[in-house]
């Protein structure tokens, strides 16, 4: 080859441009594909975050106070173990049975008084007999005394007529007559004397026998009346309701069981409850915070537990004056002030002991244009929400109203059916990105 010739490209110059143009390919790709996976990834995760919202509403605003409460009979017949000693409940009604008037509630154990009974009977027997023996014994002791009495008479009128004839006899004679006639009348003044000792003893016999007669008589009458209460019955109809056995050992901070056959009761244990079910009440406990928002002739709106489809309306009639203190233990202790209110209209279902929750309503404004508490925020230091608009959600300022526990009212910057977030989107989103 000539040296004149030179080569267009030099050796390798050819190779390295192409690798070049692969090597930017290969670049290329490689972001390409990282930025699409990127993208995939956001959108991804964009599609999966999910803000909790809820639409704007019309409706009634209520500023209440709630309580926890029970149900209650305005007028109950408490059935209380009788004065008896130591009774133990043989037979008893089930909880929640309807009973009519007269119907057995409770029964205790009768054996021990009827046996009682018969020892009392056996004794006021026993005493009529001491009476019969000691009248006959008196009658003998009367009989034997006025037969002494005679005879000391017949003496002494003998002895005075042996001293009348001192006249016609010696004097000897007379003198010992005259001794006669004094001998005698001291017999007979010893024989009164014995009579009058006889009397007053046997009047102490009778006396004596007259008040064990008395305390037999009452202890037969204790025990017989004893026997008339072993039966408790049902004063009027109603629902049996068995109350808590107090002395009774339950499980550590549980309620004390109900009474069961079997069970000893003392002096004035209230055993079971007839409530009369026209005339039912509520019973709550206020907090110390909520007693001050509230007054006599309030109405309650009050949900039964047991009964969650209806509602009942009551007045609230009664608000103690005084805390009620309830030592929970461990040097920790609960006030509150008790309150009630009278059911104005019943359910058959209604039973006392059922729990409820009592409504005050102290404000209501119907028609009012209301948001949950939780979609307002504040931005640059004025009430906000987050309006849904598409996928997208805006910032609007609002201007807000009174406020409950749940509600507040919305007075300008929105409109019925808006939908609103009940969380700021973006910490939405950045709690789905840690996921």
């Amino acid at each position: 080859m000539s040296k004149d010739l030179k080569p267009k490209q030099r050796l390798g110059q050819v190779g390295s441009r192409r690798n070049k143009i692969i090597g930017w390919f290969f670049t290329l790709l490689v972001l390409g594909g990282g930025g699409y996976g990127a993208y995939a990834k956001y959108y991804k995760a964009a599609t999966k975050v999910e803000v909790p919202v809820q639409k704007v509403r019309k409706g009634e605003f209520i500023i209440s106070v709630k309580t926890r409460g029970e149900v209650k009979s305005v007028r109950s017949e408490i059935l209380a173990a009788p004065q008896v000693p130591d009774v133990r409940i043989t037979k008893l009604a089930t909880s929640g049975k309807p009973v009519r008037k007269g119907e057995v509630v409770v029964e205790f154990d009768a054996a021990s008084q009827e046996q009682y009974l018969l020892e009392r009977e056996t004794s006021l027997r026993t005493v009529d007999s001491e009476f019969v023996q000691t009248k006959a014994s008196h009658r003998i002791t009367d009989e034997m005394d006025a037969m002494n009495l005679m005879t000391s008479q017949y003496n002494l009128q003998r002895s005075k007529l042996e001293a009348s004839k001192a006249e016609v006899i010696s004097e000897i004679d007379g003198a010992k007559n005259r001794i006669d006639v004094t001998i005698s009348e001291g017999e007979l003044g010893q024989v009164k004397t014995t009579i009058g000792a006889h009397d007053v003893g046997q009047k102490a016999d009778i006396d004596r026998l007259d008040q064990k007669k008395d305390k037999a008589v009452r202890d037969m009458e204790r025990t017989k009346s004893y026997l008339s209460k072993m039966v408790l019955r049902a004063p009027n109809d109603g629902i049996v309701n068995i109350l808590p056995n107090i002395r009774s050992s339950g499980s550590f901070g549980s309620s004390p069981p109900e009474f069961k056959e079997g069970d000893r009761a003392w002096t004035g244990a209230a055993i079971a409850e007839i409530p009369d079910l026209s005339n039912m009440r509520v019973e709550l406990k206020l907090d110390e915070v909520d007693r001050g928002k509230l007054k006599l002739g309030q109405m309650l709106r009050v949900s039964i537990d047991a009964i969650p489809e209806l509602d009942f309306d009551a007045e609230l009639d009664w608000i103690s004056p005084i805390a009620s203190v309830l030592y929970r233990g461990m040097g920790m202790s609960e006030k509150n002030f008790p309150a009630r209110g009278t059911l104005k209209k019943l359910d058959p279902r209604l039973r006392p002991g059922m729990s409820a929750t009592a409504e005050v309503i102290i404000e209501s404004q119907p028609n009012s244009l209301l948001i949950p508490i939780r979609a307002s925020f504040m931005h640059q230091g004025k009430p906000a929400v987050y309006v849904q608009n598409g996928q997208l959600y805006e910032i609007r300022p609002i201007t807000v109203g009174k406020r409950n526990d749940s509600d507040l009212i919305v007075l300008s910057g929105l409109k019925e059916g808006d939908v609103v977030a009940l969380e700021n989107p973006a910490d939405v989103a950045k709690r789905a990105k840690k996921l």
